[in-house]
């Protein structure tokens, strides 16, 4: 057997029990402690788990908004109207959308990988984005794919590392070429719109003399025998007298503040007679192809007819030798998208062609801007003249043309129902009455007197408004009261017709009024009866249309 173990005395067991609850305090104590540490790690554990689930969520929302965004983008970039595209440094294509495509000509799977197409006409811009310059909205005139120049504006943003390094550029490009066209119409409107008061002034005391001038011919002619040669100088004098009133017309053309004096007219009669008489002495010979049942239209017929014969004088002169200027008219139906700048509707089309050297592309841009002229003697006025009467028409005119293959002008005019019968050739209206004549031009009083007697009228004058006003009282109260009163719309430094007609009215609201100006463009002459006129008459006029115009106011 073993060597048995002593048992302890009873204080070395005292002792033992001592040590025992001491150390099972001790341990009590720790373990107590190793629970709230297990508890205090759980629950951060589960903190912990929790921050890490929301983490994961938080993180997965970020890339659901990511993609959603990136999504966005990829479609925003797609279906912009703005070319976007990126290079890397090297100038390597790396993203090409539809509008770049549509922009320049080159499909995606042309660039992308590859170099960016050389754009003549960048001046360098794209080489000075890569190494880190940024551009905003500099205007540029690249080349497209098919050779052809685009108006653009060109801005850039460099791409970078996280380390700023660049590594490429992302490019942004409008096509302006639209912008660019209506920057022009603009402007040429700006420069018509300079010379209009001066223009109008020169005008208006133009047609004054030229007023007295034709009518005294027309008189001076109806005393000659037409067989003296006095008769065939004063007939050469009147040839001069019609180009001297087209230079009036020019001239009212950029004048400031009206509308044309439109009516309804022929077309086909109006182009068939101003273009062939603007062809006499050339050795060009015009051909007409004219559409049967033309469209009517309502406009200014010798506005119009300035503008095909400053057409056709200049298709003649491109053309010293001879050729053919073919002139063709059509009816025709103008639908939305069109690229004609005009609004959707029925137009008539007229077009003028001539087989001559062509114009230069440089110098196409400019031909309808005032003063422009590549002739030693031209005033540069005739094509600006034409390009504001269409203008003024609500129509539009353009030219197309390539050297060596001729010039062609279009010219399109907003039509008014249907086809119209060409109007009969004035005749000599004549009457009775006493006529109030007030005019300040000494010359043309003199004139219209002769002109008032030939025609069978009496006649009295005053030199402005104010004593226009007192004569038709007097006279009114008199019981002699004047048939017609004749108002000139301009009077300087005086009352003239517009502000005298309202007086008159008042008056006498029976009056019967004609307005005359040289200011043929002024709202009044091309809208009289809401000013009070019943009748209208345009410096320079002749005895058949004064005759005209007191006739269709004295039968009313």
């Amino acid at each position: 057997m073993g060597e048995e173990i002593p048992l302890p005395s009873g204080k070395e067991f005292k002792e033992l029990a001592i040590a025992y609850n001491k150390v099972s305090v001790r341990l009590r104590y720790h373990i107590d402690n190793m629970e709230k540490l297990i508890q205090v790690r759980t629950i951060e554990l589960a903190n912990a788990n929790e921050q890490l689930k929301n983490e994961i969520n938080e993180r997965m929302q970020i890339d659901e908004t990511l993609q959603k965004t990136n999504e966005f983008l990829d479609t925003l970039i797609k279906s912009s109207p703005l070319a976007i595209f990126s290079l890397d440094i090297k100038g390597t294509v790396l993203s090409w959308n539809e509008a770049a495509k549509k922009i320049f000509g080159w499909q995606k799977s042309e660039v992308i990988g590859r170099i960016v197409p050389n754009f003549h006409g960048t001046d360098g811009y794209g080489q000075r984005a890569l190494q880190g310059e940024v551009f905003t909205n500099i205007e540029l005139t690249p080349l497209k794919k098919d050779g052809l120049p685009t108006d653009i504006s060109f801005s850039t943003a460099p791409l970078r590392d996280k380390n700023g390094n660049i590594t490429g550029i992302i490019a942004i490009i409008a096509d302006i070429t639209e912008r660019k066209k209506m920057e022009e119409e603009l402007l040429k409107a700006q420069q018509l719109e300079s010379i209009g008061v001066l223009a109008g002034v020169m005008a208006h005391n133009f047609n004054n003399v030229l007023t007295s001038v034709s009518g005294n011919i027309q008189l001076a002619k109806m005393k000659i025998q037409p067989e003296t040669k006095a008769f065939d100088l004063l007939g050469s004098a009147e040839i001069s007298l019609i180009k001297a009133q087209e230079l009036s017309v020019q001239l009212l053309t950029f004048a400031k503040g009206g509308a044309p004096q439109k009516k309804t007219i022929s077309i086909s009669s109006l182009i068939k007679d101003s273009c062939t008489m603007a062809q006499q002495g050339s050795k060009s010979e015009c051909e007409f192809s004219i559409e049967k049942d033309l469209w009517q239209v309502e406009a200014d017929s010798g506005q119009l007819s300035l503008v095909f014969s400053n057409i056709v004088i200049n298709a003649s002169q491109a053309m010293p030798q001879g050729g053919i200027i073919r002139v063709a008219a059509n009816n025709l139906i103008v639908d939305a998208g069109q690229d004609l700048q005009l609004e959707p509707g029925k137009y008539v089309h007229i077009s003028v062609e001539d087989q001559g050297p062509g114009i230069p592309e440089n110098n196409l841009s400019k031909i309808f801007d005032p003063y422009f002229t590549t002739k030693v003697e031209s005033s540069g006025l005739g094509l600006a003249a034409a390009y504001s009467i269409i203008k003024n028409h609500n129509g539009h005119i353009y030219a197309k043309s390539l050297p060596g293959e001729g010039t062609v002008f279009h010219i399109y005019l907003p039509a008014f129902g249907d086809f119209i019968a060409a109007e009969e050739e004035a005749e000599l209206l004549t009457g009775y009455g006493n006529i109030l004549v007030m005019d300040d031009d000494k010359m043309l009083k003199i004139m219209v007197e002769e002109m008032l007697n030939v025609l069978g009228y009496e006649s009295e004058f005053a030199n402005d408004g104010d004593e226009a006003v007192k004569m038709y009282k007097k006279a009114l109260e008199s019981g002699k009261p004047y048939d017609a009163v004749m108002l000139d719309l301009t009077i300087p430094g005086g009352m003239g017709g517009k502000e005298a007609v309202k007086i008159l009215l008042e008056t006498d609201p029976n009056l019967k009024a004609i307005v005359f100006s040289g200011y043929s463009d002024d709202p009044v002459m091309s809208n009289h009866r809401k000013y009070g006129f019943k009748g209208m008459l345009s410096k320079p006029f002749n005895l058949e249309s004064l005759g005209k115009a007191l006739h269709d106011v004295l039968k009313n």
